[in-house]
């Protein structure tokens, strides 16, 4: 059974250990960097967790964490999702969308009425489970990669 719980400040520690996994296991598929993160501390950790009007969820299968997404509000009418990750053990058996609704329903529930995403060329996986939620492909710019080369490709649905 998937639980999607939300978390905070307090729930530092489950979020950098999915975080720091996520940034290991897949680093091709975000802007950060595992560098950037692995020496942070408690302080900067509940930061992240404590921004103003975020949240954040982590997914588990029978207990066992398998997989993390948050959400920011942005610009009026509009939020982010970001840090969206999918442990291998969760992959195929539906965290992914239960991620997804959970980041839909939590920006729904703040007024936003398009939620964007961005997401690595060549994430295969990724971009497929976000075309399948109603999200497509926009012309705006994505943020540069580590590499200075690539960018993200920017992806957004009206809910």
């Amino acid at each position: 059974m998937i639980d999607v719980q939300a978390v905070g400040p307090e729930d530092w520690k489950a979020w950098r250990e999915l975080r720091l996994a996520a940034l290991e296991e897949a680093p091709f598929a975000f802007g950060s960097r595992y560098a950037d993160w692995v020496d942070a501390t408690e302080e900067r950790w509940r930061e992240r967790l404590g921004s103003p009007g975020a949240y954040q969820v982590i997914a588990s299968i029978d207990g066992v964490p398998a997989g993390m997404a948050g959400g920011f509000p942005d610009e009026p009418g509009t939020a982010e999702l970001v840090s969206m990750w999918v442990a291998p053990t969760g992959r195929g058996r539906g965290v992914g969308n239960a991620l997804m609704t959970a980041i839909e329903t939590w920006a729904r529930g703040i007024g936003a009425t398009t939620l964007k995403l961005s997401v690595v060329p060549g994430n295969d996986p990724a971009h497929a489970l976000y075309l399948r939620h109603g999200y497509t492909d926009t012309d705006l710019p994505g943020d540069p990669m580590p590499d200075g080369i690539h960018h993200e490709l920017v992806m957004h649905k009206p809910l």
